[in-house]
């Protein structure tokens, strides 16, 4: 009855990856079949002409990236140290920690668009921001911040207890023992944690509609209003007729701008955890 029961779990993982694979592969050779053909240097570099009919896509890519370089650089410094207090300074089951928790459930699924009136409502208008790549940025950070603290809290969480006594035993301070042995143990939840705050930031439509704006020329400042590329892509799908292939094209751009932060973010981490241990 073991052997049966193990096969079977066998054959529905194995069936389970091999759909997951398959339907990412036919959605890449759908974009690649769509939208190859209007891919060049000139579509990445120049600004997009007749409502996105023509021309290219050279002032989105780069709100796109400002709007995350905002999002990352106000999460990341608020996120980590968070999850490093709930893991490593917050007593097991005291109400504090249960608390912010659980608030942290909360947020994680609260939908988008409500975060988008929110960052509309505050940023844009309390603040005085306006619809500005700012408002977007922040707007963003407030959205990715419970995924990003649960996902390195549990990496933190996951660093057996062995390693924290071994290190009290040798004498370490608690601010060397996080440094040199915690955080590189870690280190895989917190790519984990960084990789999905990046996709959600990336791939986000509904709450940059409310706070970063429409515009779609290249940006002076974060004052300015900026369109991302998911916006630039549902715009040419939804409202602008004949702009199909260019939506292909874009989201191509879109899916090789994810991987390659990815795979910059790991390679990153992965040569700061072997500096780490070199030491």
């Amino acid at each position: 009855m073991t052997n049966w029961t193990n096969r079977i779990a066998t054959v529905l993982m194995w069936f389970t990856a091999l759909l997951v694979t398959s339907v990412f592969l036919w959605i890449i050779t759908d974009l690649l079949r769509q939208g190859i053909t209007h891919l060049s240097w000139e579509f990445l570099v120049t600004a997009p002409s007749d409502a996105g009919r023509s021309g290219g896509i050279g002032p989105i890519l780069i709100s796109t990236l400002l709007i995350l370089g905002v999002c990352l650089l106000t999460s990341v410094p608020i996120g980590v140290p968070t999850a490093i207090l709930l893991a490593e300074f917050s007593r097991k089951g005291h109400w504090f920690g249960r608390l912010i928790r659980s608030s942290l459930d909360v947020l994680a699924g609260v939908p988008s668009i409500v975060f988008g009136l929110f960052g509309n409502a505050f940023f844009c208008f309390y603040l005085g921001m306006g619809f500005s790549i700012l408002s977007g940025g922040l707007t963003l950070s407030c959205m990715v911040l419970p995924l990003l603290i649960r996902s390195t809290e549990e990496g933190l969480r996951s660093v057996p207890d062995d390693y924290r006594q071994a290190a009290t035993a040798l004498g370490l301070s608690d601010a060397a023992t996080l440094w040199r042995i915690i955080l590189p143990a870690a280190t895989p939840g917190l790519i984990v944690g960084l990789i999905l705050s990046i996709s959600r930031a990336l791939a986000e439509t509904a709450a940059l509609l409310f706070t970063s704006g429409y515009a779609d020329r290249m940006p002076q400042s974060l004052m300015d209003s900026g369109r991302s590329l998911s916006i630039h892509i549902y715009d040419l799908a939804m409202n602008v007729p004949g702009g199909e292939a260019q939506a292909y094209a874009t989201a191509m751009v879109l899916i090789a701008l994810l991987l390659i932060i990815n795979v910059a973010t790991s390679w990153a981490s992965t040569r700061w955890l072997h500096g780490r241990i070199s030491l």
